[in-house]
């Protein structure tokens, strides 16, 4: 029940337009009741006595009455949908703003497939409920106690003998649908693995088809889909034994009325016109107990995809600014970790005890083997993970302090992943700063050596990229998130391998841009390039987590260390290309 009022809470930005639907609804509902009664008149009051003209009179009353509900129909229907709409429009807004705000932990641990589905087929779900079942609830309300009502005044026999349907039919009911609740979660569950199987598959079909995999993938998808008609079945045989049952009672109840009325009217207890609007409104009265079915299986499938939207929307932010939270001023780019330990997962760390100074304008190279904890270094940064124990400082503010766009704002970042979006080349360039003229973009472009390739396109940077860049080179693509980080002119800017994409001669033209571009700036490099390595004012050394060796290449091959022995494994034969 807190579930369902969560959700009708949606609806309360829209209680004007509500309340004209259910003023609507109200009026179909009744004036559906005034059809079997009019229909009574017909029969005895101008077919049996033979009269043309209380015929047409009824006829037109008939008519009437047919117009009016068809207005209050339009009424409900225009209404309900644009309050509806408007509901789902700011849940999937909210669920949306709330997911991308979650911080990386939670995104390393969900599967897109998941997420999407909640987006998409859930919100189905919900729209469905909201729009047909909290309609149809109080229409059946309304006619359940209207039909009972006229059919007692009718004839008090035909009135307890449809009364005495209604429990066998709901109990029916509610016991199918309390099979169902458990098997609709599963579904919707089922339903997010395969959209996440697909999704991932979609993502890596060229890794796919290079290594002639499609077989396999397909049958994971099989797997996935033979569990998935599985527990549909299952739902289909609840489905299969209790509607069949409910109509079986509602016949049953027709032959029972027709049989005692049509004794009553031979007996001159009843008219034909009242027998046969008997059985109008026992239709009436059974229908909404048939419906209870029906609306509970909807209320099921409704709960089960609302439960899975709030277990999102309830999943708590643990990366946010402070209520007191600072705005970040303009930095100069010091940046400090003090004593910092951090793991990705309790009691297993990352890092031990890492403290450092960065200085505005140094160029700081991190060297490590894999999972060493260089990667971890430059997420702490901008606070996409908040450390386990110690601080991030940047300018004397520790990260926690200051608000996370204040600080965000003052970060370049280049991932190891180029990612692009679709749109434009010169829209993926000022992803960061959208507000970038034309002049600007391009300044950027050239300094990330991408100026030359994007003007050899027909569009220039008008070039539509594609989803996800596929229509660009790898070291294309890259460039170009180069030069969206230097667009962002950040006095401090991390790049994560940001040149593993491309070939040694363009990682030369890249590496002199961004020896430019980061001038003044404090500059975090993970690189496998020596160049990279060589030209940086500091090298941190990483070892399971901690700064064993800190300082110059030269200072640093002096000795006899770690960096030594990387450097003779890793580095040595790009001696020649350097």
């Amino acid at each position: 029940m807190q579930v369902v009022l969560r959700l009708i809470g949606y609806l309360g930005e829209y209680r004007r337009r509500a309340a004209l639907t259910v003023l609507c609804l109200v009026g179909t509902s009744l004036l559906g009741l005034v059809s079997p009664r009019l229909v009574q008149s017909v029969i005895d009051r101008a077919i049996t006595v033979g009269s043309p003209s209380v015929l047409g009179l009824y006829a037109m009353g008939v008519l009437g009455v047919a117009l009016a509900s068809g207005m209050f129909s339009f009424g409900q229907r225009y209404m309900l949908a644009w309050v509806v709409q408007g509901a789902i429009y700011s849940l999937r807004n909210e669920l949306f703003g709330h997911i991308m705000g979650l911080p990386f932990a939670f995104h390393d641990r969900s599967r897109q497939g998941q997420l999407i589905s909640r987006l998409t087929g859930d919100m189905d779900q919900i729209a469905m409920f909201l729009g047909f079942g909290l309609s149809s609830m109080v229409s059946m309300a309304l006619t359940l106690f209207g039909s009972a009502g006229l059919l007692f005044a009718i004839d008090w026999r035909l009135g307890l003998l449809g009364t005495l349907l209604i429990p066998p039919i709901a109990l029916t009911a509610i016991s199918g649908s309390s099979q169902l609740g458990p098997g609709f979660y599963e579904i919707r569950q089922q339903y997010g693995r395969i959209t996440g199987q697909i999704q991932e598959s979609y993502a890596g079909v060229r890794v796919i088809k290079a290594f002639a995999r499609e077989e396999h993938e397909i049958g994971k998808l099989d797997i996935e889909l033979e569990a998935f008609r599985t527990r549909w079945m299952g739902i289909v045989r609840v489905f299969s034994l209790f509607f069949p049952s409910m109509g079986f009672m509602t016949n049953l109840g027709v032959v029972l009325v027709l049989g005692l009325g049509g004794i009553s009217v031979i007996n001159g207890g009843m008219t034909v016109g009242e027998l046969v609007a008997a059985q109008g409104y026992l239709m009436m009265l059974t229908g909404p107990i048939r419906m209870i079915g029906w609306m509970i299986v909807m209320g099921r499938r409704a709960l089960a995809s609302s439960q899975r939207l709030f277990e999102i929307l309830d999943t708590e932010n643990d990366i946010q600014a402070k209520a007191d939270a600072l705005v970040l001023p303009s930095i100069d780019g010091r940046v400090e970790l003090d004593n910092v330990t951090f793991g990705y997962e309790e009691d297993a760390n990352v890092l031990e005890d890492v403290s450092f100074v960065a200085e505005p304008g140094q160029t700081i190279a991190l060297v490590g083997a894999t999972g060493s904890g260089k990667t971890s270094i430059i997420n702490l940064i901008p606070r996409f993970y908040d450390v386990t124990g110690g601080r991030v400082l940047v300018d004397g503010h520790d990260v926690r302090d200051v608000t996370l766009h204040s600080l965000r704002s003052q970060i370049g970042s280049i991932s190891q992943e180029a990612v692009l979006f679709a749109g434009t080349i010169a829209e993926n360039i000022a992803f960061g700063r959208p507000d970038a003229d034309m002049s600007e973009i391009e300044a950027a472009a050239k300094a990330a050596q991408a100026h030359g390739f994007i003007v050899e396109f027909v569009d220039g940077y008008d070039t539509v990229v594609g989803e996800r860049g596929v229509t660009l080179s790898g070291g294309q693509r890259q460039r170009l998130t180069i030069a969206r980080a230097l667009l962002m002119e950040a006095p401090i800017l991390i790049m994560d391998d940001s040149t593993s994409s491309v070939d040694v001669e363009t990682e030369y033209l890249i590496q002199r841009a961004l020896n430019q571009a980061m001038l003044g700036r404090t500059s975090f490099v993970i690189a496998h390039r020596l160049s990279t390595v060589k030209n940086a004012d500091r090298i941190l050394v990483l070892e399971a987590g901690r700064v064993v060796e800190d300082g110059r290449h030269s200072d640093l091959m002096q000795g006899d260390g770690y960096y030594r022995r990387i450097y003779e494994t890793q580095f040595a034969d790009q001696e020649g290309e350097d």
